[in-house]
């Protein structure tokens, strides 16, 4: 096995210090390794060192991180900015994340989250309606599809 896959898994099964101590190691020998730096990232976030994971998440951004790993770079440091009230940042990353990346939803649902955040309800609210009538399988959000999608963007309006 790799040293990157035993990060990985050791990330996934809880075991962060051990992960955090390869992948620091890791870093020293290959210092323009983008994965690398992702996954220092998200060990960290995952260790709830928010603050911490920032720099490496966006250092991985730099070096040219391809592919899913952009993807959840993207996202995780999305979401790290929005959860240090970094409100800007988080809506600046996420806009430009659903430009390049439109069939990904969850840059949407996260998008929702930074209006919200930034009280822009409105707004996050008709992404959610939107997201919500076009992937949800409930029978119920189906039936009514059509109507939830046009009111998605109406809310505050009053039919007299």
């Amino acid at each position: 096995m790799n040293r990157l896959n035993e990060v990985i898994e050791l990330r996934e099964s809880g075991q962060w210090l051990e992960a955090k101590a390869i992948i620091l190691e890791l870093l020293e020998q290959e210092p323009d390794n983008p994965s690398f730096w992702y996954q220092c990232a998200w060990i960290h976030d995952v260790m709830g060192l928010e603050r911490e994971a920032v720099p490496f998440y966006e250092k991985s951004l730099v070096l040219g991180l391809q592919g899913e790993e952009k993807q959840g770079a993207i996202l995780g440091l999305g979401s790290t900015y929005r959860t240090l009230g970094m409100y800007e940042q988080a809506k600046t990353l996420f806009e430009k994340a659903i430009e390049e990346f439109p069939g990904n939803r969850e840059f949407q649902v996260f998008y929702a989250m930074v209006l919200y955040n930034l009280n822009e309800h409105s707004k996050a609210m008709e992404i959610l309606l939107i997201q919500l009538s076009e992937t949800s399988s409930d029978e119920g959000i189906q039936t009514y599809k059509k109507a939830i999608h046009f009111y998605s963007n109406k809310l505050d309006q009053l039919w007299e």
